[in-house]
């Protein structure tokens, strides 16, 4: 594919919470709940005008769907500020201090006092219907394989609240993640190759992984940019497996391009929506369609010159339809019929024949079906035909969201700037070179450059070097080494891959500190306990936390035997079994050793028993 005769630019937008002591406008703790809540906020929202007095078109078009809102509240996790009940605290300078500290790491000019702002988000996923926002820092750049990137904007936000379940005409959230300190970092749309987009992303998620940025599942959120000469800028949200964003900018190239081909085809055939609704409920009155019998009323519009559009693949396995019907669910139904799918889903064709008659369709005519209740057909219809018009257009600005499959599908419309105004209830914050120059006189140690230096002053292999970056234990490890006189390996294997094992065994690691670890290898440097039994000391560590590790060692049976013991019991196994030895010489060795560490049960240096079953064959032979 030729990416540059298309024109194809791309920008990234990530979103990454901070590890911080508490929330962004209040004292609240940053950590997700799973108990169960104390009490119920109920909520309805609606779009309000920007200080220009325009109302943003996603807001607009969220309030159309007419949802209403629960919010799960904490009596110990969560307050009045989630629920819009109380005015913000005071910034969180914790999380201004973490956003300084990335943008010295990107270059990036620092402004001089933080405002805050309001976004405007109205689908339930902040109690007031805002998101509060400001600048921290603009116009950085990032070196890359590709040439440099501007890193456009970073912002402190906060982040939304979660999403729980919808049902009986109520969307459920939980106010636990609403008010997480977020960093947005905003790039221009100067990448113009899948794989720089996909490298910039990896780069810059190694930055933010370097500061103190929250870690796992939902704490990171990409967000990718995408427009071709021709076509318009799609915002695509959660990008998140770096694997897949080739496949979705192909994909979603893809589409542009089918899109633009419609648009002409459309032209050349003088297409157009006709705004009347039909009721079609007397066509159907005996129809065997279990869909149409279940529904109140049945309607159709008709879309002149749009015959066999519809059904136009415009990403693998998705259609013209398909983008239609993504609209139309918006407004409540489970999907669209149209003339190009059918008859099928139990319409017959002398069905559809009934109804191009009735609808005078012509040739190059096409239809398409809502069945539901009537004023959410009727809403439903209108969203169809705001979509088949946009199709004459091309392509339009969009939000969609990312698929697993590479594809993507409709969210919301693209939205402006007319989402933006003030936030009066916090004052601005100046930010002074008295707070600026500490951090970037300290700032942290690149991934990357954290790695490639561990490989060298450690001697460990890139797999385990990477790993301990990767997990976030390179610091504990270095800490580690630098207290106990032991051989690096065993100890980067247990941080960057034993650990992992033992959590899955269903082991709570996190009560685990500097000073356990200090003593498991402690008494392996000093040959009290193998390197087999690193594991299940730590395991045993996990269940005594309070116990000093050598009580520990010593009562689960994990400290060494003496060499003298260890030499004993190899003379009694050889002793027993003489003739083997005799007969097979020192091809006896192999079956030895694995009696040896049997009856030694790991309590024994493996190079040691080697050593010493060797110089007993030897005295026989």
């Amino acid at each position: 594919m030729d990416y540059e005769k298309l024109g194809l630019k791309m920008g990234l937008e990530i979103h990454q919470q901070l590890n911080s002591e508490h929330k962004l406008f209040c004292p609240c703790k940053t950590e997700l709940v799973d108990d169960d809540f104390d009490e119920i906020v109920q909520r309805k929202l609606r779009p309000t005008q920007s200080e220009l007095g325009e109302i943003d078109r996603a807001a607009l078009q969220e309030s159309l769907r007419g949802l209403n809102f629960k919010y799960e509240n904490f009596a110990e996790h969560t307050c009045l500020v989630e629920n819009d009940d109380e005015p913000p605290h005071s910034l969180n300078e914790e999380a201004l201090d973490i956003c300084i500290t990335i943008a010295c790491l990107m270059n990036m000019h620092i402004v001089d006092e933080f405002h805050t702002m309001r976004k405007q988000v109205i689908d339930g996923s902040n109690t007031g219907g805002f998101q509060r926002t400001g600048m921290v820092a603009t116009d950085g750049y990032l070196e890359t394989p590709y040439g440099k990137v501007v890193i456009e904007s970073l912002g402190l936000e906060e982040d939304a609240a979660r999403r729980i379940e919808t049902k009986e005409g109520f969307t459920e959230f939980r106010l636990d993640r609403l008010g997480i300190p977020l960093a947005e970092v905003t790039t221009d749309p100067s990448m113009h190759h899948p794989d720089q987009v996909r490298e910039v992303a990896y780069m810059l998620g190694q930055i933010l992984r370097s500061t103190n940025v929250k870690r796992g599942l939902g704490t990171i959120r990409q967000d990718l940019n995408i427009s071709i000469a021709e076509g318009a800028r799609v915002e695509i949200k959660g990008v998140q497996d770096l694997d897949l964003m080739v496949e979705i900018v192909n994909r979603e190239i893809q589409r542009q391009l089918v899109l633009i081909e419609i648009k002409k085809e459309l032209a050349t055939r003088n297409a157009e929506v006709l705004d009347e609704i039909h009721d079609l409920d007397e066509l159907f009155k005996d129809t065997e369609s279990k869909i149409l019998k279940s529904a109140e009323t049945i309607k159709a519009v008709v879309l002149k010159g749009y015959d066999g559009i519809i059904g136009r693949e415009v990403q693998p396995g998705r259609r013209l339809g398909t983008e239609i019907a993504s609209y139309a669910k918006k407004r409540g139904v489970s999907g669209i019929f149209h003339s190009d799918e059918l008859p099928a889903y139990g319409i017959t064709k002398e069905e559809v024949d009934r109804v191009i008659d009735y609808l005078n369709i012509g040739e190059d005519d096409a239809f398409i079906i809502v069945a539901h209740d009537e004023d959410i057909a009727i809403s439903a219809l209108e969203e169809v035909k705001r979509r088949a018009n946009l199709a004459l257009e091309g392509v339009v600005e969009e939000t969609r969201k990312a698929l697993e499959d590479g594809n993507t599908e409709y969210m919301r419309p693209l939205p402006t700037a007319n989402r933006m105004y003030l936030e009066t209830d916090i004052p601005l914050f100046k930010i002074t070179s008295e707070r600026i120059e500490p951090i970037a006189n300290n700032l942290p140690e690149l991934p990357d450059v954290k790695q490639a230096r561990i490989i060298e002053e450690y001697d460990l292999s890139e797999d385990l070097a990477t790993q301990l970056v990767k997990r976030q234990e390179a610091d504990m490890f270095e800490a580690i080494i630098a207290e106990v006189n032991v051989d690096a390996t065993p100890v980067a294997s247990l941080l960057a891959y034993d650990l992992r094992e033992i959590k899955r065994e269903g082991y709570d690691i996190n009560v685990l500190n500097i000073n356990h670890f200090k003593g498991i290898f402690t008494l392996l440097s000093e040959g009290k306990i193998a390197k087999d039994s690193v594991c299940k000391l730590t395991i045993e560590t996990i269940k005594s936390p309070e116990s000093d590790v050598d009580e520990i060692a010593e009562k689960s049976n994990l400290t060494m035997l003496s060499e003298e013991y260890v030499r004993k019991i190899i003379c009694e196994i050889i002793a027993k079994n003489e003739g083997m030895v005799k007969e097979r010489q020192m091809g006896a060795m192999g079956p030895l050793m694995g009696m040896c560490m049997k009856q030694l049960k790991g309590k024994a240096d493996g190079g040691m028993v080697n050593k010493t079953v060797r110089e007993e064959i030897q005295k026989l032979i």
